[in-house]
Formats: C-alpha cells, structure tokens, sequence
C-alpha cells in the first residue's frame, strides 16, 4: 500500500504543478482563436482530476485503506487534535464565509444591485487576474462550469484532505499532525501554480490549511465538498461584455 500512496504523492508533486502549468500556457494561446478551447480544457481539467481520485477509490476496494480513513464518513465534532481554540475558530472563520457565499449566491438571483456589483467584480477580476481566461463566458461554458465545480469539489478533497492526510500521516508517523497539514495544503497550492504565485500556490495554501483544519475537526470531508464546490461555483457569476457578443 506504501507504493501507491508515494504514486499518488508523487502525481501531485509533479502532472498539476508542471503538466498543467504548461497546459495553462498553451490554453491561453489557444482560446483566443478557438471558440470550443474553455469547454474542452474543462473536460481535460475533469478527467485529470478524476483519475487520481478513482485510483483512490481502487485502493479502497482492493487493499485496507478504508472510506473512513480518507474522511468519506459523516462528520462529528473533535477538538482533541488540534484543540478546541483552534477548531472552533476556523469554524467561525468558515461559517462567516460560507454565508458570505450563500448571501451573494441568493443576491444575484433575486437582486439587481448584487447581480451588478458581482458583474463589476467580474470585469474587473478578467483584466487583473492571471487565470481570468478559464472563467467561462458563455451559457454552454457556465453549464460545464458547474461540472467543473462538482467535480473540483468531490476530487480535490478526496485527494488532498482525505488521502494526503491520511498517507503522510501513514508515511511519517514521527510528523507532528501540523507538519501533515502544511506538506497537504502545500501540495494543494501547487495544484494551481497556473494561477501564479500569489493568487494560486500562496492563496491556496492557506485555503488547504483551513480546509485541513475543518476536515480535522469534523473527521470528514462531506461538508468540506460542498463547500469546497459552493466557492468554485460563486467564480462563474457575473456577466461579461463578450457574454453578448
């Protein structure tokens, strides 16, 4: 079982912070000439995050490595490991959020004010922000989104709350649980080099520690993908000008 949570380590070591930075690059030349580019880099995006999380699945079902072990169980409340401050602090921190998300996601439906002030948000994030070019434009490229969302959600915590957890946790016992929760986040933040430095591997990191830290504290990850796929949702609202072109 040790070989396989190294190929796992290893694949997020090396296919989304080289492979897919390089696969980034060239989807930035190749949507401003082709109409279909966003959809079908959604699609390589879904496939690529599925394989690893699948093979996860395999080892569930062929060795000991149990659903349990990798946080697919229903939560409960522990404050023991990382202590009660802590726990219920990023729970706070989380719940604020997540209710920022829900105000905003009920506003642009029913509210014209929202609905404009997220639009605004949205033009000005396309000019300034590295990875503007895999937000999606068009209805067709929204519905995909929303796969892209869901599958974000349920893959990238199996992968790296659920099972690095687990495996470094498995690898080297002697790592005290923090340790274990940066080396997760980390390579998490490395998932998305594509989106540069500051806004992808530093920002995310800090996300991969706070979701480590719900995850630790609820023994789960369920609550963690939808959440996970609530924020990836909120980036496709607002409208653009090329949205009516």
């Amino acid at each position: 079982m040790e070989y396989a949570f190294w190929i796992i380590i290893i694949f997020t070591l090396v296919y989304e912070p080289i492979f897919g930075y390089f696969d980034f690059q060239k989807f930035k030349l190749n949507v401003k000439l082709n109409e279909n580019a966003r959809t079908k880099y959604y699609i390589n995006s879904i496939i690529s995050l599925w394989i690893p999380t699948i093979f996860i699945l395999f080892l569930i079902v062929f060795t000991d490595l149990t659903f349990t072990n990798i946080g697919l169980t229903f939560p409960t409340i522990n404050t023991e490991v990382l202590g009660p401050i802590t726990t219920y602090s990023v729970f706070a921190i989380a719940l604020v959020y997540l209710l920022g998300i829900t105000y905003y996601l009920i506003g642009y439906r029913y509210s014209d004010k929202i609905r404009k002030k997220l639009s605004q948000a949205k033009e000005n994030q396309w000019d300034n922000v590295e990875f503007s070019d895999i937000l999606p434009t068009t209805t067709k490229e929204k519905k995909w989104w929303n796969y892209v969302s869901i599958t974000a959600g349920i893959t990238e915590e199996i992968i790296y709350r659920g099972f690095l957890i687990f495996a470094l946790s498995f690898l080297f016992p002697n790592f005290s649980i923090w340790i274990i929760i940066f080396l997760s986040s980390l390579l998490f933040g490395l998932a998305h080099t594509y989106q540069g430095f500051m806004t992808g591997v530093l920002r995310t990191t800090i996300f991969g520690v706070i979701f480590s830290i719900l995850y630790i504290g609820l023994g789960s990850i369920l609550p963690l993908i939808v959440f996970h796929f609530l924020i990836d949702f909120f980036a496709k609202l607002g409208e653009l000008e090329k949205d009516k072109q």
